[in-house]
């Protein structure tokens, strides 16, 4: 008999302290400043098939641990829906305009701008470029950085 109002009293602190506002309650953290995840660029660079020491991504997943590999499949998806969401403004333009963006910087404003597309920051020091020539959006790595994201 004496469990339940126990367990009922632990269950109601729990609850309670759930409903506090920890922002009152903590001191301001400056961690939340690094990492990745949920920040928002709009740089974009424009892609130049001759550079050396760059490799497009194939936003494959490389997974080996599975304790780490629900986080290994951040950047692959981060990659795949920014791709995918700037293919339909590209895509969208083009068929009211008639013609894809002449260059970068009509894609920058036209597209990305006027949309106000926001696309996650990459892991691995991936860098979003629009490809002028293809008319697409690719996720570019120095070498490097490539080979870190396989490991």
């Amino acid at each position: 008999m004496l469990r339940t109002p126990l367990i009922v009293c632990c269950l109601g602190l729990f609850v309670c302290a759930g409903c506090l506002d920890s922002s009152k309650t903590q001191p301001a953290n400056n961690a939340n400043d690094k990492g990745i995840f949920g920040k928002k660029t709009q740089e974009i660079g424009e892609f130049d098939k001759d550079k050396a020491n760059q490799v497009r991504s194939d936003q494959s997943i490389h997974a080996s641990d599975p304790v780490t590999a629900p986080l290994s499949v951040y950047g692959p998806a981060m990659e795949r829906i920014s791709l995918i969401q700037v293919t339909q403004a590209v895509d969208l333009f083009n068929a009211s305009e008639g013609r894809y963006p002449k260059d970068h910087e009509e894609f920058m404003e036209r597209i990305i701008k006027e949309n106000n597309i926001k696309l996650p920051v990459l892991p691995y020091k991936g860098k979003y470029m629009y490809d002028v020539e293809h008319h697409e959006l690719v996720v570019v790595r120095t070498i490097e950085d490539a080979d870190k994201a396989r490991e």
